[in-house]
């Protein structure tokens, strides 16, 4: 049994294609699960969840993602958990069957797609950040992401042991070869969650890192993609890089984060800050990145970076002046995405 769980907070825009995708999955329907985890949506979340027939529903009353996950697993019966947004669409019917496969060796712990699905259709940010191969360009620059970058042509800029399986990569996880691997169709055995500390909030890359640390750090990358519909406006990024940076400060100094971020190339993020100042390092990147998948939604690569260096600086400003940090609330994030 694969239990897929999914975090909802005011879903109605994706949430109907992200189920569907997954009822179209080639395997029996009594071989998966499908739970539902909401934080309080006034939108039609709910009844679309019900109206596509998932198995449960249940309540995330501290409203993140995170906290989300952690609801519904709490719930879920299934040997193999599959972490799935609502933003996400599985981009065919075998993909379920495919991201399990690997599971056949009983040394893998977990699975996770190797790319980003590029669609045509979707908005050119959308289809950027697919092309990129993260959510943060950050990333980039530090060589930490886990999909494939068109950027780069790599699916990680670390060194991370691998052996390729045919159908997927096998990796050797390392503390020091850590990408930021554990969402967005990622999927584990459950007595994985032994060995980590995932309750109330699943924060991804530290369960990982936990994991790691208990020895468990074979990982599988799928030569599969999944769809992200993260952004579609500028607006967008920035309202969620904000969230970001002011839930990671927040949980950080309430230490209810592990994973060694302080371990982060400081070059990177230094080079980060000056190539979106200079400006040109940027533009040479998203020059790169349209050499090997031309797409105009590389022209939104000097802003997204410029956003992020603003947001994240002012941030970083707030905690050297000892301003306390405090999470997004939740409920002005509904009003915005029912705006």
């Amino acid at each position: 049994m694969i239990s897929i769980i999914i975090p909802t907070l005011n879903s109605e825009r994706t949430l109907e294609a992200c189920l569907h995708a997954i009822l179209a999955q080639d395997l029996p329907r009594n071989r998966y699960e499908i739970v539902v985890a909401d934080a309080g949506s006034t939108d039609r979340t709910l009844d679309i969840a019900r109206g596509c027939g998932v198995d449960m529903i249940v309540s995330n009353p501290l409203q993140t993602g995170e906290a989300g996950k952690s609801a519904g697993i709490r719930a879920s019966t299934g040997d193999l958990i599959a972490l799935v947004d609502s933003d996400n669409i599985l981009p065919d019917p075998g993909w379920l069957a495919r991201m399990s496969a690997p599971f056949d060796d009983p040394a893998i712990v977990a699975s996770e797609p190797i790319a980003y699905t590029v669609r045509p259709g979707d908005p050119d940010l959308t289809r950027y950040f697919a092309l990129l191969g993260m959510n943060d360009p950050i990333c980039l620059f530090t060589g930490n992401y886990d999909r494939l970058s068109a950027v780069t042509g790599q699916w990680t800029g670390l060194d991370v042991p691998q052996q390729d399986r045919g159908d997927y990569l096998e990796l050797t996880l390392t503390e020091q070869a850590l990408p930021t691997i554990g969402a967005n169709g990622f999927v584990f055995r459950r007595p994985l969650l032994e060995q980590v500390d995932w309750d109330p909030y699943f924060f991804d890359i530290d369960i990982m890192h936990q994991a790691v640390r208990a020895g468990l750090n074979r990982v599988a990358k799928v030569k599969t993609g999944i769809v992200h519909l993260y952004c579609a406006r500028l607006g967008d990024f920035a309202r969620k890089q904000r969230r970001r940076i002011r839930d990671f400060l927040y949980f950080t100094a309430e230490n209810q984060r592990t994973y060694p971020w302080a371990r982060q190339r400081r070059l990177g993020i230094v080079w980060f800050a000056l190539a979106t100042l200079l400006v040109l390092p940027v533009l040479a990147q998203a020059i790169r990145g349209y050499a090997r998948h031309p797409d105009r939604a590389w022209r939104y690569h000097l802003p997204v970076c410029w956003i992020t260096l603003w947001i994240y600086g002012m941030a970083t400003l707030r905690k050297l002046l000892g301003i306390k940090q405090a999470p997004v609330a939740r409920d002005t994030w509904q009003e915005t995405k029912r705006a």
